[in-house]
């Protein structure tokens, strides 16, 4: 990398259980959140896979401990609550 990054504080809105899983696997591969997202982003963005397979075995802990069952498909399917259920 030539030059340092910059980084900006950001608000964003993400599925309450999908949080969860991110938060524990950031724990558990001792980095932040934000570093953990960055590089989700950037594997995606060239089209590769960002987990091991032990890594993806903790992830199907993860969504098992926070009962999240979206999949890819559902990214364009939800739709949220009203209130602060």
């Amino acid at each position: 990398m030539a030059e340092p990054i910059q980084r900006v504080q950001t608000g964003v809105r993400i599925e309450k259980r999908l949080l969860k899983v991110l938060k524990g696997l950031a724990e558990h591969l001792d980095m932040s959140l934000g570093d953990l997202i960055e590089g989700i982003a950037l594997h995606s963005f060239e089209g590769t896979a960002p987990f091991s397979k032990e890594t993806r075995r903790k992830i199907e802990q993860l969504k098992s401990v926070y009962d999240l069952d979206l999949t890819a498909a559902d990214s364009h399917k939800v739709s949220e609550k009203c209130g602060d259920e």
